[in-house]
């Protein structure tokens, strides 16, 4: 065997083995999507019997009608829509302020400050729900969905911020000032200038915090007890009474869960990808 077909043989068995190895991922993480969307539109008969089934035999959306008609899960979805947009447009809005400034503006204890966000960030959920469920509550916000918007924003805006600092790093400074030579005033830098260039970075912070407040539990199940104010991370459990699990409407539930952040994620995808490498050169 001469050294190029050798060469050759070797390329084709890596090619080969990065096959095998992207099959295997693929199969790891679209497999339990399949059966979830599977068991969704299976019959009771179907879902509790003794032969599993890779397919339907006699596919309906039984438990998709049981899922709006007997079941509040309209009211969670409203409730998960309606905390995450508005955690997600506060963040972007806070963060931008942030980055914005410890970026361009001098002033004493601007770099302990940006560390500070990093080490808040850091801090686990579980030491703070305790203090923070305290404040809620003496505030008058446990049981509504502005506590749980106020909470995250614990979270997201701490990262955000430090996210968005290394992207507003990469615009030149040459652009801000000559829009302050223009007129601009420094939040018209930033709104007219800099947030238009770092488009896909705010992209990038928009989805982080969408999909975090979208999917988050523990501050969700902790400070909302109230059916009207659940989300759907802590509404879904409901379907589980006692030792009976209602298989069919909790994989209906969890179907359309998961649609949201995939819409957000495809609506934006050229920008997020876009996002993910702009403030890795820093001008």
């Amino acid at each position: 065997m001469t050294a190029s077909a050798s060469a050759a043989r070797q390329q084709w068995l890596r090619e080969l083995l990065a096959y095998v190895v992207l099959l295997v991922l693929m199969v790891w993480t679209l497999g339990p999507l399949y059966w979830m969307v599977t068991t969704s539109i299976k019959t009771n008969a179907e879902v509790y019997g003794t032969t599993a089934t890779l397919w339907p035999r006699q596919p309906t959306l039984q438990n998709y009608r049981v899922l709006f008609t007997k079941t509040p899960f309209a009211v969670y979805f409203q409730n998960s829509a309606l905390i995450a947009l508005g955690t997600t447009f506060i963040t972007v809005l806070a963060s931008a302020l942030g980055a914005y400034a410890l970026v361009r503006l001098r002033f004493p204890g601007r770099r302990l400050l940006a560390r500070v966000l990093v080490y808040t960030y850091l801090v686990p959920q579980s030491l703070l729900f305790i203090p923070l469920f305290t404040i809620l509550v003496n505030a008058g916000l446990s049981n509504t969905r502005t506590g749980l918007v106020l909470t995250y924003l614990g979270f997201t805006v701490p990262f955000c911020t430090w996210l968005l600092m290394g992207y507003f790093l990469s615009v030149p400074v040459e652009l801000e000032e000559a829009g302050l030579v223009d007129g601009c005033s420094r939040l018209g830098v930033l709104f007219r200038i800099v947030m238009p260039v770092t488009l896909p970075a705010l992209a990038v912070t928009a989805f982080f915090s969408f999909t975090l407040s979208w999917n988050e539990y523990l501050y969700a199940s902790v400070f909302v007890s109230d059916v009207n104010a659940k989300t759907i991370p802590t509404g879904i459990p409901s379907f589980i009474i006692e030792d009976v699990f209602f298989w069919g409407p909790m994989m209906a539930s969890t179907v359309l869960s998961v649609i949201p952040p995939l819409a957000v994620y495809f609506l934006f995808q050229r920008w997020l990808i876009t996002g993910l490498t702009l403030g890795a050169v820093k001008g």
